[in-house]
């Protein structure tokens, strides 16, 4: 099979997996930064609104979320309500639907490479195959991350400068408009965007200056950015504004009538710019250390790696090589004051391409709080210099030994039970039973992620559910909110059912309670409280990689 073909039968299976679906868990955020805030405001279902979106504390921006998440969940309730689907709003739409359109945006990186590869003297088809292979594409552009829409407008703001002339020679930058509406864009969505538009636009900038040998031309060029920029700003900051605010058209009308010095007074208070509060939180030590601390140099020695395997590996041994051969060059220049064309040496690889990868790493790292997704972007200009010079054809197998295992564990074991749960509660909380006879459902889930409430499709006026979250929680308070729920006699027809994995399920036994009736999902990886190798080598194996669903069992209820 040739290249081309290799690369469709990957793009199938990313959009196949998107569908089937992938019940791999990867962080709270790829709920709870959009599909889980537009199925409470557009749905108007049950869910739990994370601190950033509320009107108090507004740090991400709206506009995002209502675009991709909100733009999905209006097209299914349409559907519904035109009686073209008559149960189009399900737990697998309220899934699947966001992450479709995701992963069909996922293919933006896709066109990315293939435009991008002739620049920088690489292969399109193997550079194609090599990123629809990695897992990072298949996992994590098909999620419903901010870092994924991060990596898309990174891709493109690529593309946009290093645009070539048909004999191959590069081209004149013209799309600064463009640019400047993109890189605006990027900062709204998160502000750690600039950290990787500033290779880009300093790679513009020097493009401009080398073809024209013109300050004046660059200065119209910056121009062009600027305005767009600021014009894009505007229409992020009047949608934030409106989302957050309770502002309308009836305050424009009596801001009109107000004097000049009031205006400004009433739009101060009212003007919501959510990149700043993100700044100001974030630019906190004390507040990003409620998140993690983690040493500085996570990026670079385990993150990379967990991510890009070898590839990583492979440019930052190149990253080296090119600085230590720099700076013997600058070591001889001084010692034999031979000038600056001394200053020409033979890199490993391109080197701009290497900035582009290591700029945003460096600038990321001087952040204490470092997860592997913030890096996801990063990996246009890696498979790009991996793919230049045929650098990771010698390290195939390994390279498909490192993505099919990324793709199991973090597409499919990792938190992979708490999906497929939600499912299954969905069902039975809207079971034509318990239609016929009412009942109050409370959902206690214990050592697991964060559940996303949306996926249960609960309308905000149904009080008859109660979904309690411990997180992970010690036995004490664990064992005591269970016996409280086990003898609540205020409640004659409640049903309580405790979601926790198998690795802690001993924990339940020692609370001095009963069920009823349990279900094992299986498979359910949690590294927050992971199995012990030698329970995995037993007849036991399947419980210490499943989660459980306990019913619990009550003194007024018949077992």
């Amino acid at each position: 099979m040739g290249a081309g073909g290799l690369w469709a039968l990957l793009a199938a299976l990313r959009a196949g997996w998107c569908l089937l679906p992938q019940a791999g868990y990867l962080h709270p955020d790829e709920f709870f930064q959009s599909p889980e805030v537009m199925a409470g405001d557009i749905l108007n279902l049950q869910v739990y609104y994370p601190w950033e979106f509320l009107s108090s504390s507004p740090c991400r921006t709206a506009v995002f979320p209502l675009m991709t998440s909100g733009v999905t969940y209006w097209v299914i309730k349409s559907l519904q309500q035109l009686d073209i689907c008559s149960s189009c709003i399900n737990s697998y739409t309220l899934l699947v639907s966001p992450r479709l359109l995701f992963t069909m945006f996922s293919f933006i990186l896709d066109y990315s490479v293939y435009r991008l590869a002739p620049s920088w003297e690489a292969d399109p088809w193997k550079a194609l195959v090599l990123l629809a292979g990695s897992y990072v594409t298949l996992v994590f552009y098909t999620r419903t991350f901010t870092n994924t829409l991060e990596g898309l407008l990174f891709a493109l703001l690529m593309v946009l400068v290093s645009s070539r002339k048909p004999d191959g020679s590069l081209a004149e930058p013209t799309s600064s408009p463009l640019m400047g509406i993109i890189t605006t864009a990027g900062f709204f969505n998160r502000p750690t965007f600039l950290a990787f538009a500033l290779m880009p636009l300093l790679y513009w900038a020097g493009l401009i200056v080398n073809s024209q040998k013109s300050i004046k031309t660059l200065i119209n060029h910056f121009l062009k950015l600027v305005l767009c920029a600021c014009f894009t700003a505007i229409v992020f900051v009047t949608a934030d504004t409106f989302y957050f605010t309770s502002i309308g058209l009836d305050n424009f009308y009596s801001i009109k009538k107000s004097s000049l010095f009031d205006v400004i007074g009433q739009l101060n208070e009212k003007i919501i710019v959510t990149p700043f509060n993100f700044l100001s939180y974030n630019l906190n030590p004390h507040n990003l250390a409620l998140h993690g601390s983690h040493p500085r140099v996570t990026h670079f020695t385990v993150n990379g790696i967990m991510l890009f395997g070898i590839l990583h590996i492979l440019a930052v041994s190149a990253g080296f090589k090119t600085l230590k051969k720099y700076i013997h060059q600058l070591v001889r220049v001084k010692s034999c004051y031979r000038g600056s064309s001394g200053l020409l040496v033979q890199s490993e690889g391109n080197p701009t391409l290497l900035l582009f990868y290591f700029v945003p790493l460096a600038f990321l790292s001087l952040f204490s709080h470092q997860e592997p997704r913030f890096l996801i972007p990063l990996i246009v200009p890696l498979v790009l210099f991996s793919t230049s010079q045929n650098r990771a054809v010698k390290w195939k197998h390994i390279i498909v030994i490192f993505n099919v295992f990324g793709a199991l564990l973090f597409g499919c074991l990792h938190q992979g039970g708490l999906i497929p749960c939600l499912f299954h509660l969905e069902q039975l909380v809207h079971s034509p039973e318990s239609s016929n006879h009412p009942r109050h459902y409370t959902l206690l889930f214990a050592h697991t992620y964060m559940p996303p409430r949306s996926l249960l499709n609960i309308k905000k006026r149904d009080t008859h559910i109660e979904v309690i979250d411990m997180a992970g929680s010690k036995e004490e308070t664990l064992c005591r909110t269970v016996e409280q729920q086990a003898n609540n006699s205020t409640c004659n027809d409640c049903q309580v059912f405790v979601i926790i994995p198998g690795t802690v399920r001993a924990t339940i036994t020692k609370c001095g309670v009963s069920f009823k009736n349990e279900t094992l999902i299986f498979p359910h990886l949690s590294m927050e409280d992971p199995p012990q190798i030698p329970f995995l080598f037993s007849g036991n194996w399947r419980s210490q990689l499943g989660l459980y669903i306990l019913q619990l069992g009550r003194d007024q209820q018949s077992l």
